[in-house]
């Protein structure tokens, strides 16, 4: 049998690098969290060769005393935390002591600081990670420090065998910049690749500078599509960007949460921006967004994984909830007026005001559509004026402000589409779509307005579940009887079901008690019940509402379209698909090259 030994201070910073650092891109995040832990405002990033050759970050933070340099470079050397309890806080990005031995256990690191503004009194040290041995000697630096680390992986082969292309690795380098960018606006960065420049992102001093940095991250047309978010609860505060549910994507490259300014993958989180977007998003598309969470250091750890992209929250349940319901409320009081752009016409382009109805009804005759306006039409040629349809003002009469959002309607387009004007230019309605989510949003509250009825099973049901659901179980009954579950233990390892929600009577009993099982043990709440009961109303739903080629008559068509503006989510229908999309003036002069 071997002997146990001591390893030596090479071999013990060679492994921690294995879980700290994996590839250049840990390297440059690990860099980067302890310039913005010294409140640097300025720094630079130069690459060389996807970062495998150099990688170079200077800040102008606080810097490193000179008697501090050579135990910078030790294992479990810190600043940032002294006692057990600071770990239980902890309000800085690093913590650990670890990341700069790792780096420069598996690399040529130079490490040059000036704590003072004088330049002459910088200093340097320099390590290689054969010997670890770091020699001090003096260097002229501004304040702030800078870390070069050269020949990543030069002692590691197999390590950087591993390694992806130089593309590859530049690519994930910048997602890492994009993401500090985003957490810290105040922070001017700059980022460059063999000799040139590739992102430079100014510091932000106001709103609108915030702004272009977040369009300059996702794109020129995330800020026009996307809600701002600001939202504080019991200690929890959200903030951020959430993209409308017509601007998704195929995949989910664009998803960005912060926890007090700390990147992260949870899947808590996910799993609540994802209950948020449900109702309102195409299937198999993702949500795109950028949300901050802060809130009390001492009610999350953050030293629960080596990479530190995961946390633990003390009150799981509560964050997963607050994050849901914000989203899903947000996106509910989403109304066509804060999405149409209210731009000026000319007067003589204006529309008048029909009577409105206040409900949809459905007519009984086959009037209406494409006839119906040329009626319209020729009748306001001969100078007669017709009530509950598009007229023309005489110069000066039109006041924009009574003109609603979705503006009214003009004609039926193939038994489908409804064409209506606004101030803006053109708005185009599909008739079921925008009917459907109507439909199903009053079958909703009507639902939600009676307490949950159980349905008793003619013979109860015995199902086996673990010691750990048992536990559960018995912790929210309470929870299990609002759902419309008749339940009990029966013995530590099974439970009776006696009755399950009426409206889910068709269902697979154990099925469904087995996932509202899960949800609980996963995130201390469950919406499955609410999930299964929508499926029922959406279907129901769209079979109620108007089919193509129904004609409706223009009074019709405007009370669809003032019942739209008037309906949480209004802007999708319960498949996701948009109920309405605009087409501006500007836009309908380019194509006949008017103004050239």
């Amino acid at each position: 049998m071997k002997r146990i030994k001591q390893l030596n201070s090479r071999l013990a910073n060679q492994i921690a690098a294995g879980e700290v650092v994996e590839r250049p891109a840990s390297v440059v995040k690990e860099l980067l969290e302890n310039s913005l832990d010294s409140g640097s405002r300025k720094i630079e990033i130069v690459l060389e060769n996807g970062g495998t050759r150099l990688i170079r970050v200077r800040d102008d933070g606080s810097g490193i005393l000179k008697d501090d340099l050579q135990l910078a470079l030790s294992r479990h050397a810190t600043s940032k935390i002294e006692e057990v309890t600071d770990l239980e806080a902890v309000s800085t990005l690093g913590f650990r002591g670890e990341a700069l031995a790792s780096i420069a256990s598996v690399s040529r690191l130079t490490l040059t600081s000036n704590a003072s503004e004088d330049m002459q009194n910088g200093w340097k040290v320099v390590v290689t990670g054969e010997g670890m041995s770091a020699e001090l000697s003096p260097a002229p630096h501004p304040g702030g420090s800078t870390v070069e680390v050269r020949d990543l992986f030069f002692n590691t082969p197999a390590r950087r065998k591993f390694l992806r292309t130089e593309r590859t690795e530049l690519q994930r380098i910048e997602d890492i910049v994009r993401k500090m960018c985003l957490a810290r606006p105040e922070v001017a960065f700059s980022l460059s690749h063999n000799g040139k420049t590739l992102r430079q992102y100014p510091a932000c001093q106001s709103v609108s500078e915030q702004d272009r940095r977040v369009a300059a991250v996702f794109g020129g047309t995330f800020v026009d599509n996307a809600v701002y978010v600001e939202e504080e609860k019991h200690g929890l505060q959200l903030r951020g960007w959430i993209g409308l549910p017509t601007y998704s994507r195929s995949q989910a490259d664009q998803q960005y949460f912060f926890v007090n300014d700390r990147t992260i993958r949870d899947k808590l989180v996910t799993h609540a921006v994802k209950q948020g977007y449900s109702d309102v998003i195409y299937h198999g598309r993702n949500p795109v967004f950028a949300l901050f969470l802060s809130l009390d250091p001492a009610l999350v750890d953050v030293n629960v994984h080596p990479t530190k992209h995961e946390v633990r929250f003390r009150e799981s349940r509560e964050v997963h909830d607050f994050i849901f319901g914000t989203i899903h409320h947000l996106l509910a009081d989403l109304r066509p007026e804060d999405q149409v752009e209210q731009e000026q016409m000319d007067p003589a382009m204006g529309v008048d005001s029909p009577p409105v109805q206040n409900s949809f009804k459905m007519g009984a005759g086959g009037h209406g559509g494409i006839g119906e306006a040329v009626q319209h039409y020729s009748r306001l040629l001969a100078g007669e004026q017709v009530s509950g349809g598009p007229g023309v003002l005489e110069q000066g009469e039109s006041d924009d402000t009574d003109v609603p959002p979705l503006g009214y309607a003009l004609s039926q387009l193939h038994g489908v589409y409804i064409l209506a004007e606004n101030v803006g230019g053109l708005i185009l309605v599909d008739m079921h779509a925008a009917h459907e989510r109507i439909t199903y949003e009053r079958m909703k509250k009507a639902s939600e307005s009676d307490a949950v009825k159980t349905q008793p099973l003619l013979v109860p049901m015995s199902i086996a579940i673990s010691a750990k659901e048992g536990g559960m179980v018995e912790e929210h009954i309470a929870h299990f009887e609002d759902l419309g579950f008749d339940i009990q233990l029966a013995s530590e390892e099974s439970l009776i079901v006696r009755g399950i929600p009426a409206l889910l009577s068709r269902s697979n009993t154990e099925q469904l008690v087995r996932d509202v099982l899960s949800d609980f043990l996963e995130y201390g709440s469950t919406l499955r019940i609410q999930e299964h009961r929508d499926e029922i109303l959406s279907t129901m739903a769209c079979h109620g509402s108007v089919r193509a080629n129904r004609k409706l008559t223009i009074p019709e068509m405007n009370a669809l379209l003032r019942d739209l503006e008037e309906t949480e989510r209004g802007g999708q229908c319960n498949h996701g698909r948009p109920t309405w999309s605009a087409l501006p003036i500007a836009e309908l002069d380019s194509l006949f090259l008017r103004g050239r």
